[in-house]
């Protein structure tokens, strides 16, 4: 299985057998169904379809209560397909099967997790893309401290370039944080502990990839 949906709930620190402080991201990791499972003969490749989070069956529209009915379960909020999973786990992905943190992750692997940036609205370009601004407030600079300055050609092309970084909407973008290690797993309260920080903010759903 190359992975598992879970939700972020937030921050904490840990201490290393060497007595350092390690900041870690709490994440409540499934349990999660399996609602599809593809392969090679019908689909052409093969992955497995996880769903977590509890979903009103009034909120749902009736192909996806068909479909999650197929797998005897209840609505669910998050739907997340894994491919090329190995053979290892070929007995376990069956349809309706409950799959757990532990069932994927141990202690000491290596993880990648996805997730939604939060969000921080119309952002100047100091913000969004580290601009130092125009200058210092002397010779008559009048609130431009934190202004784009010159930003395109003069007579030829008479335009701004495409791409040119401007100020915009910032954050609420999907964002892959690679090689977070598994500090601790919890399976009674189905909780895995990563280092680091998780895109996302709390309550957030959050997908955990090896």
């Amino acid at each position: 299985m190359p992975g598992i949906i879970g939700k972020k709930i937030g921050m904490t620190s840990v201490f290393s057998p060497e007595g350092e402080s390690i900041a870690c991201t709490i994440i409540e990791a499934g349990p999660c169904i399996v609602t599809q499972v593809k392969n090679d003969e019908t689909d052409g490749y093969r992955a497995v379809q996880l769903s977590f989070g509890e979903k009103k069956e009034k909120n749902t529209t009736k192909a996806a209560l068909g479909h999650f009915k197929k797998a005897n379960t209840t609505p669910k909020r998050d739907t997340v397909e894994f491919r090329d999973f190995s053979a290892e786990f070929d007995g376990i992905v069956e349809l309706g099967k409950e799959i757990r943190v532990q069932d994927v992750f141990a202690e000491g692997d290596y993880v990648d997790a996805v997730g939604i940036s939060k969000g921080k609205g119309f952002q100047g370009v100091v913000k969004r893309h580290n601009f130092a601004g125009v200058g210092g407030q002397t010779h008559g600079q009048h609130n431009r401290l934190r202004a784009p300055g010159s930003m395109g050609n003069a007579s030829f092309a008479s335009r701004v370039p495409k791409g040119k970084r401007l100020a915009g909407r910032m954050g609420t973008d999907r964002v892959k944080l690679a090689n977070l290690t598994v500090v601790k797993i919890m399976p009674d309260q189905n909780v895995i502990i990563v280092s680091g920080s998780v895109p996302g903010a709390k309550n957030s759903t959050v997908i955990l990839q090896k």
